[in-house]
């Protein structure tokens, strides 16, 4: 079976089996925080939540940093490099977690772990910019972009069904070592299907030249080439709209995965026991999403196809807010999935378009960290609202009633909303921008900030990007 080119084929199989080990591993740690190393202290929550405060802290630290690397080295060696360096973390742990658990204070554990975690997702800033670059000339065109940014979406929502009913098991039965050693396993065949792939070289462009499939002249330092990155991205008015709606969205999204486990058991009166439904319910919806988002952005462009996504997830997201019982508030999350799952997919070959091939590193270590933060601040500000502020609130607007939860996930939706508008009004229907590039000159020509005609013939050639959202909770790629 071959998906869009056997190069592609090969990556992605890589890929799926890294993220089938990455959500075992995932969820094998929470349960040996949970269960074994914090057992019936009262700071358990406090010593699960420091493995996504570790994840988190990496992607915010070193992800901006890392695209000046990422730019500067040979990519598929970066790739290659990061997958020695996880496989390596991981099976180091996994030999030490033989020992008894009361052999090292649970003090030393949990550092080994947030370590290791903080490890993992640093090592994940390399990978990610790298795997959006070197799949540069894999795919071309913004409909098939769009085909492999779905496939890997789709890869992505899948590993997340499979992943955590396979780690149970493995845990409770044969222990959290080979648990990890499944995902240092994973990470191997990742670096076999990487070295598999056939990339041609980088043509060396003169002293001071840039331009796609060309690399960056003379190196200038890495605060120099951040702050050139920095500015490349500020004068695109292109790529300065996509991460405002990308922020603005994910402050929506970010209040729902806090909230939601509060929302669906007390509006929607469903059993925490079921709360695993819900995670089927948004994988599902993701699945259907991923596969569907190649036609819809062939059918009507990838520009229309973000903004109508946002203005509908955002919709439904507030019909959801006003659910009160169990299966149609399923059926409305699964409805809600899709669009936003379009919309991921969308704005990969959109990202392509607006990233000269010199910058693209550095423009991804700009959009996941930012993604990231929005994440976590809406996360704070939804649970400090719930907690504090609207806690006892009780209201009615014409004879409909508000509760404290479901308030705030109904104004998740509308900034969803908002940013839907936003980028309507930012994005043009058709498939051209007018905007120049960060020297002034016109977009298209090397250092050019937007594509000066079609998507598909201005941009560099590429393929699907990281999700402008942030890593998906857990994830170490």
């Amino acid at each position: 079976m071959t998906l869009i080119s056997p190069d592609f084929t090969r990556l992605w199989f890589g890929q799926a089996v890294s993220s089938v080990g990455d959500m075992v591993f995932s969820t094998t740690l929470m349960l040996w925080v949970a269960t074994v190393l914090a057992k019936d202290e009262s700071w358990a929550p406090a010593a699960v939540s420091g493995v996504l405060v570790a994840g988190g802290t990496a992607v915010l630290v070193v992800g901006p940093i890392a695209g000046v690397f990422v730019d500067r080295w040979d990519k598929r060696r970066t790739m290659l490099g990061t997958e020695v360096l996880r496989g390596g973390l991981v099976a180091l742990l996994a030999v030490v977690s033989f020992l008894p658990a009361d052999a090292l204070p649970a003090g030393v554990w949990l550092t080994l772990v947030y370590g290791t975690v903080l490890l993992l997702h640093a090592a994940a800033r390399f990978f990610a910019p790298a795997r959006f670059t070197i799949i540069a000339d894999l795919v071309t065109g913004d409909a098939d972009r769009a085909r492999a940014a779905g496939i890997t979406q789709a890869t992505s929502q899948t590993a997340l069904i499979v992943g955590p009913p396979l780690a149970a098991p493995l845990f409770f039965t044969l222990g959290v070592q080979w648990a990890m050693l499944f995902n240092a396993l994973s990470y191997l065949v990742s670096y076999v299907a990487i070295a598999s792939v056939r990339v041609a070289p980088a043509e060396k462009a003169p002293a001071g030249a840039s331009g796609p499939g060309k690399a960056p002249g003379p190196r200038t330092g890495v605060v120099r080439e951040f702050v050139a990155g920095l500015r490349f991205f500020g004068r695109s008015r292109f790529l300065v709209a996509l991460l405002v709606f990308a922020v603005i969205g994910q402050f929506g999204v970010g209040a729902l995965n806090t909230l939601n486990i509060f929302f669906t058991t007390e509006n929607l009166g469903m059993s925490a026991k079921l709360f695993g439904y819900v995670g089927m319910a948004i994988g599902v919806g993701g699945i259907v999403g991923a596969l569907c988002a190649g036609r819809v952005v062939q059918w009507i462009g990838a520009r229309r196809t973000t903004w109508v996504s946002l203005l509908v997830s955002g919709a439904l997201l507030v019909a959801y807010s006003r659910q009160t019982g169990f299966v149609a508030g399923i059926a409305l999350l699964i409805l809600f999935t899709i669009p936003l799952t379009v919309l991921n997919t969308a704005m990969a070959p959109l990202l392509l378009s607006a990233a000269s091939a010199e910058y693209r590193g550095r423009v991804v270590a700009v959009f996941q960290p930012m993604t990231q933060l929005a994440a976590m601040v809406a996360a704070a500000l939804s649970g400090w609202l719930a907690g504090t502020v609207l806690r006892d609130f009780d209201g009615s607007v014409a004879g409909v009633r508000f509760g404290p939860i479901d308030t705030i996930i109904a104004v998740a939706g509308l900034c969803i909303l908002l940013s839907g508008l936003y980028a309507r009004g930012a994005l043009p229907d058709t498939e051209t921008a007018e905007d120049g590039g960060p020297d002034g000159s016109p977009a298209g020509e090397g250092t050019a900030g937007e594509p000066a005609g079609p998507a598909e013939e201005a941009a560099p050639r590429a393929a699907a990007v990281p999700s402008p959202a942030p890593p998906r909770r857990g994830s170490t790629q």
